[in-house]
């Protein structure tokens, strides 16, 4: 019965009086129950005054009174002396409450103090709130047979007691409870991992059972049990979803530590499937006992609403725990997302270093390809990884050879990430713009087209960076790729094509097609970056030109397999020219074995013939078709008469031979082997013709001006003074200083009568002894100063005072 004002206007004052003396009955019941303490001895007198109050249409008015009571009576005894236990905290600087955290048992005993004092208060006013629910009850029998009423009662003022305690404690929460709670469930975890964490190393390298883990984990039970106690408590008071936010973020930044620790900065070796184990092992399996303890594992047979969620469609099976419940499948995959997007995360700010290592760093590679395929975040990595590159490779001071190098890899890596190609164009786009502004773009790419080393500058690089490798590795594959294209005109695989698509990522741009992007041709991208294979393949014709006119032998294995693979990729016609400058050199290596086979033949007479028998089996020779070679830069050079007779005899024999073809010399190219000899040791060098022309003129006249000699060879004073330092590079060490005052004072002095115009090429591998002799020697008055001049120079910094004096004295 409601309560009804206009009964209470009908009743007379008789019954007033009975009812206000009910009513004041009731409130000193009330009064005495709530602060009584745990004495409920005035339970069975309320029954009576409720009665009375109810049969005049008072029931909500007995109940509110109560409740409010409760209220006033629960935060006075509950709510403020909870809040008190973390006043210290709340009011803490920042570094006070660092000081906080570090303390080993906080906040574990002032948060289970805190809670038990409370619910031991929120348990007395239960009991009480059941009283009040029976003398409810009571009356209802009274005038009713069922019990239907009774349930109701109870529910009811249960649920409205459950909404006020939350609503008091949530109106008066602190802002830094939250806090609170992350630190105690931090420090739970990190105490669990820590227990489990040695297991689960143990389990990674050993086949694992269900029973395995049950006793792997019951170790632990007592501290999941701790933590299931407070999170139940906290429940009670109405901080559910705040409970479950603190512990999930607990474990999300246990997952995260986890995640870091183990991949790091190590890209060799895979790390997400060690992290879904550790998932599994750690967190899943806490998880599991502690909604157990809490009673919500729901098994998937058993909902209630009799819908079945998709979850439990196919349901996994967890080591330990079995067909797992739905709340713990939830569990799995918001944790396996965090997962691979932390690792992600990890992985694309470290994209950079890892492209860097790859091959190496496959593994890395692959995991994040497995991220990216989970998350569909592949616009970060674009993000990110454009904004590296700008700032750390596309700059003034990188090499063009490491850009390539780096887009090359970079190729790589994105064609495993993403075979179709869709973000190696959003990537890649920066790169090529960037270099199509460097003028030694082509000849860089070209460089890495015919070297086996990838282009490095010290040779030693990975050959899995050579755009060669590339060339070969595309060779392989194109009888089967040609197969492929046959095959998919075939309506059966028409059909299963059809069944594979999938659409273009929203990234894609919509003038490419699919098809372009079915084949990621790194080849054809680097030609993209010039705008035009004939420039490419010009570029090659004449690296290829340097390289074949500087060969010592006529070795030209891995020039033809490189020009093979160039054909298939441009074509034949393309590469017509450079096809006859490599016969050249295989009918140029022909041509010199029949000269050479020939000299047993004797063309012509006497001990002069002998001496060029014996040289002309020393020249090899690379008779070149000028019309299909690049122009040529050809230098006047006047070689010895010795070598330049012996090349005569050459032409003579090749004239024999190839009737009525001649030779045309080109002396400034090819290379010359010569060992010099010095009264105390023999030095070996491989230079090109001019210097070898520069040091064979010492062989007679030890003394030249550089006009002189200049003159002598038939070149230019300016490209004497260029070509002579190739000499002067390879000095004794322990003549630097000497080198640098004399020869910088006196090598070229214009007046060739001067005695200080010395043989400088005798001076730089004199003994110290004979040089010394040499200038006492000199008679004339210049000829003394100048030996003055070095010898001050030279000993200040080699020798000390004594023999300065001496040369003085």
């Amino acid at each position: 019965m409601l309560y009804d004002p206009d009964a209470l206007d009908a009743l007379g004052d008789e019954a007033i009086a009975g009812l206000a003396e009910s009513w004041g009955g009731f409130c000193a019941l009330t009064d005495a129950l709530l602060c009584g303490r745990g004495d409920l001895h005035a339970g069975p007198e309320l029954v009576p005054v409720v009665s009375a109050l109810c049969a005049r249409g008072l029931a909500s008015l007995v109940r509110d009174h109560f409740l409010r009571s409760l209220e006033e009576t629960f935060k006075q005894n509950a709510v403020e002396k909870f809040w008190q236990h973390f006043d210290g905290y709340c009011n803490a600087s920042e570094l006070q409450k660092v000081e906080f955290h570090d303390q080993e048992n906080w906040p574990e005993e002032v948060l289970s103090k805190s809670l038990e004092e409370t619910c031991l208060e929120r348990g007395y006013q239960e009991k009480c709130l059941l009283i009040l629910a029976h003398a409810l009850e009571s009356y209802e029998d009274s005038i009713s047979e069922g019990r239907t009423k009774a349930k109701c009662y109870s529910s009811n003022l249960i649920s409205r007691y459950q909404l006020m305690v939350s609503s008091l404690f949530l109106t008066t929460l602190p802002w830094s409870f939250p806090e609170v709670l992350r630190v105690y469930f931090k420090k739970k975890l990190e105490e669990l991992n820590s227990m489990m964490s040695g297991d689960f190393i143990r389990s990674c390298s050993m086949d694992i059972d269900e029973s395995y883990h049950e006793r792997t984990f019951s170790g632990s039970n007592n501290l999941v049990k701790n933590i299931g106690k407070a999170v139940s408590e906290l429940r009670s008071l109405g901080f559910t979803s705040m409970t479950e936010d603190a512990y999930a973020s607990a474990i999300f930044s246990l997952l995260k530590r986890k995640v870091h620790d183990l991949a790091g900065d190590d890209y060799r070796n895979p790390v997400l499937e060690s992290v879904k184990k550790w998932i599994q092992a750690v967190p899943l399996q806490f998880l599991h006992a502690l909604l157990s303890y809490l009673g919500d594992s729901l098994d998937y047979d058993g909902g209630s609403s009799g819908l079945k969620s998709p979850l439990a469609s196919q349901p996994s099976f967890f080591p330990g725990i079995g067909i797992p419940p739905e709340a713990l499948v939830r569990w799995q995959l918001r944790l396996e997302y965090l997962a691979y997007e932390t690792l992600q995360d990890l992985r694309i700010s470290k994209l950079f270093e890892i492209i860097v290592d790859y091959p190496d760093s496959s593994p890395a590679i692959e995991d994040l390809k497995q991220c990216l395929e989970y998350t569909g975040q592949h616009s970060k990595l674009v993000d990110s990884f454009i904004s590296s590159l700008r700032y750390r490779l596309l700059t003034a001071g990188a090499s063009t050879n490491d850009i390539l190098h780096q887009y090359v890899s970079t190729i790589k890596a994105l064609r495993t990430i993403d075979p179709t190609g869709v973000f190696l164009e959003a990537v890649g786009e920066p790169i090529r713009d960037y270099l199509r502004g460097r003028k030694d773009t082509i000849k860089c790419i070209v460089t890495m087209l015919t070297d086996g080393s990838g282009g490095n500058a010290g040779g030693s690089g990975n050959t899995d960076d050579s755009l060669l490798e590339e060339l070969n590795r595309d060779a392989e594959n194109q009888g089967s790729m040609d197969y492929e294209d046959d095959v998919s005109t075939d309506e059966k695989q028409a059909w299963l094509n059809a069944e594979r698509w999938e659409p273009d990522p929203v990234e894609a741009d919509p003038l490419k097609g699919s098809r372009n992007r079915r084949k990621i041709d790194i080849l054809g991208l680097m030609v993209s970056i010039i705008g035009s294979k004939d420039q490419l393949v010009n570029e090659y014709r004449v690296m290829l030109a340097e390289k074949l006119l500087n060969k010592s032998d006529y070795d030209i294995d891995s020039e033809i397999r490189t020009l093979e693979l160039l054909k298939i990729h441009f074509g034949e016609s393309s590469m017509q020219k450079c096809e006859i400058m490599l016969n050249d050199l295989i009918d140029s290596k022909r041509t010199n074995a029949n000269i050479k086979a020939s000299l047993a033949k004797p063309s012509l007479a006497g001990s002069e013939q002998e001496v060029a028998d014996v040289s002309l089996g020393l020249l090899d020779t690379t008779i070149i078709s000028a019309n299909f070679w690049p122009p040529i830069q050809e230098e006047s050079l006047v070689i010895p008469g010795s070598i330049d007779q012996l090349l005569s005899d050459y032409a003579k024999r090749f004239h024999e031979i190839k009737t009525p073809r001649k030779l045309l010399w080109k002396k400034n190219l090819g290379i010359v082997k010569l060992e010099l000899q010095f009264e105390d040791r023999n030095m070996q060098f491989t230079v090109a013709p001019v210097h070898a022309a520069i040091i064979m003129q010492f062989q007679e006249q030890t003394c030249w001006t550089s006009k002189n000699l200049a003159a002598a060879i038939g070149i230019p004073v300016e490209t004497l003074n260029r070509r002579i330092s190739f000499w002067i590079s390879k000095r004794s060490p322990h003549f630097d200083i000497l080198y640098k005052n004399f020869i910088a004072r006196r090598m070229f002095w214009e007046k060739p009568d001067s005695p200080s115009a010395i043989c400088f090429i005798y001076i730089l591998f004199m003994p110290l002894e004979q040089l010394i002799a040499a200038f006492w020697s000199l008679s004339s008055l210049t000829a003394l100063s100048t030996l003055f001049t070095i010898s001050i120079t030279f000993l200040l910094s080699n020798y000390d005072a004594y023999f300065l004096y001496l040369f003085f004295s």
